[in-house]
């Protein structure tokens, strides 16, 4: 009689990278997933026709999946077209200006000083120098370790101990660094994004997060496709190592036995036994008691004021024009403190948003035009899924989009389409979507406001509701639940923040944890070593019991 698998509760990026490597080691490998396909927050959505990303659309740090895949025996090339951006992304303000980051560091220089003058320059330099230190000096001892605790933390520094963790400056916010090395707010107000690529306020997170400005400089790719081919790849993958998958498949339940997990209990009654289970979802699901009473003793749900950000989305296809967009766009309200005191202390939506615009059918994307490209399933004909109650997938995996596509000529870096393309436009939203259900006023007004000042940047977008898709904070917490929509976990406020996010292994004998909510943190290449964390766990542990 074999052993019970190893069941994977989830298949968002954390969970996928989780099955994949416990199947290439020859662990027998079930994931449950109560979604219809796989990738969690790394989602798309149809629009007119259209697949358009509607979760994270930014792909860095390329050498956790050069890892990853090396170590099952293959590599990024040939699992996913990834194109580097020459542009990293284009700002602008309302009030005049706009403002180009390449990936050659050099003529980001260059923009810098004609946009700010030559000490604005210079000040880029020493930004890019210091978030280069603070990344170095974290990488090792705390992005691709188990979780650290401050002291531990310490100690893995090195010679320098403490005085070197300073030099990362965890009691500083990054809005007050960044005052340092810009004087130009507009320039604080660029920066200062990189607090909410983690779900957080530069205002209240630590200066820190500057890190992701050397992470950035490292590299941004885009994926042919679409970022949700990243989780149809790993899911093949992990299907041609024996992992099995079973879809529209609700967990409800942890179930245990002598004070160890036993299995899971599904959404229709059914009990499946387990050697251990990996959860890959939001951490306050279990804290909030959704997967039993076994599960939920890891400590409360945190506060609404400790969530970080959610999101209101508008997914559309829909022709543009004036503006010229590019990959990644971002258009600046000119009150940047009111925007995040709206959020994080009134818990409301702000009343004049920054918009960030991802133009997917620009510098990059060439699987067809208009994106459009044919639904495959791995390892089966092209159809549907398997038929059956739990949809169990031995074989499934959606890599890409059905529909024909729509003729775009002039797809490239900031010059002009002729027809409609996939945009997706993000304003930053409190996560109390479980509390709070947003009236169709409240989105229209907030829509009214993100769009005017697209306009007065000179971005006109001929939207209609046949064309958009709008997505509230109460329908990400549908999506993610017990979350109240917050998108990234907890908020980074604070020097502790990082070691508030439990580690992968649990109280409770047999449950491990992985995720963006779980260290190292939000983001796909985080959740993605949280996912090689919980399988080195898993197998240390399994190693050890069967001895």
């Amino acid at each position: 009689m074999s052993p019970a698998p190893v069941i994977v509760v989830g298949a968002g990026m954390a969970g996928l990278v989780t099955a994949l490597l416990l199947a290439h080691r020859g662990v027998e490998v079930l994931v449950c997933e109560r979604g219809e396909q796989p990738g969690g927050k790394l989602r798309e959505v149809p629009v007119a026709g259209q697949r358009i990303d509607a979760g994270p659309t930014v792909f860095t740090m390329r050498w956790v999946f050069d890892e990853l895949l090396a170590e099952v025996g293959t590599h990024l090339e040939a699992e996913l077209g990834i194109r580097p951006l020459e542009i990293l992304a284009r700002h602008a303000w309302d009030q005049g200006g706009r403002l180009d980051l390449f990936a050659d560091l050099e003529r980001t220089v260059a923009a810098i000083g004609d946009f700010a003058g030559a000490a604005a320059a210079r000040g880029y330099r020493d930004f890019c120098r210091e978030a280069r230190g603070v990344y170095r000096t974290l990488e090792q001892p705390f992005i691709r370790a188990p979780r650290p605790t401050p002291v531990g933390l310490v100690g893995r520094v090195g010679p320098f101990g403490l005085k070197g963790l300073l030099k990362i400056r965890p009691f500083e916010t990054l809005w007050q660094a960044l005052g340092e090395h810009f004087p130009d707010p507009r320039l604080r107000q660029l920066f200062g994004r990189y607090a909410t690529y983690c779900g957080s306020s530069p205002f209240l997170a630590p200066a820190t997060l500057m890190l992701i400005a050397h992470v950035e400089q490292e590299g941004v790719w885009t994926v042919d496709g679409g970022m949700h081919q990243i989780a149809a790849a790993l899911t093949r993958l992990a299907i041609a190592r024996g992992a099995r998958f079973r879809f529209d498949t609700e967990v409800t339940e942890i179930l245990t036995d002598r004070r160890r997990v036993s299995g899971v209990r599904l959404a229709t009654g059914e009990a499946l036994a387990a050697r251990a289970v990996v959860m890959n979802g939001d951490v306050a699901a279990l804290r909030a008691g959704l997967l039993g009473a076994a599960a939920s003793g890891l400590s409360p749900p945190p506060a609404e004021s400790q969530r970080s950000l959610s999101a209101m989305t508008w997914n559309l296809v829909a022709p543009t024009e004036g503006f010229p967009l590019v990959r990644h766009s971002v258009f600046f309200s000119r009150d940047y403190p009111a925007e995040f005191d709206a959020i994080f202390r009134q818990g409301r939506l702000p009343a004049a948003p920054t918009v960030y615009v991802c133009a997917q059918d620009r510098a990059g994307d060439v699987n067809g035009p208009g994106g459009a490209i044919p639904a495959r399933r791995a390892g089966l004909a092209d159809g549907e899924p398997p038929p059956g109650e739990a949809r169990e997938a031995s074989g499934w995996a959606t890599s890409g989009s059905s529909g024909e596509g729509i003729a775009i000529p002039g797809i490239g870096a900031g010059v002009a389409f002729s027809g409609p393309e996939r945009l997706l436009c993000l304003v930053n939203a409190p996560a109390i979507g479980d509390t709070h259900a947003f009236s169709p006023a409240e989105i229209e007004s907030c829509e009214a406001s993100a769009f005017s000042l697209l306009e007065r940047c000179g971005l006109r977008v001929q939207r209609s509701p046949a064309n958009t898709r709008v997505t509230t904070p109460t329908d990400f917490n549908r999506l993610f639940p017990a979350t109240g929509g917050a998108l990234y976990g907890q908020a980074s406020h604070g020097w502790k923040a990082s070691f508030n996010r439990p580690g992968t292994r649990t109280k409770l004998p047999g449950l491990y944890l992985a995720g963006g909510s779980v260290h190292p943190g939000a983001g796909v290449p985080m959740a993605a070593l949280s996912g090689r964390l919980a399988a080195a766990c898993v197998l240390s542990d399994l190693t050890s019991t069967s001895r």
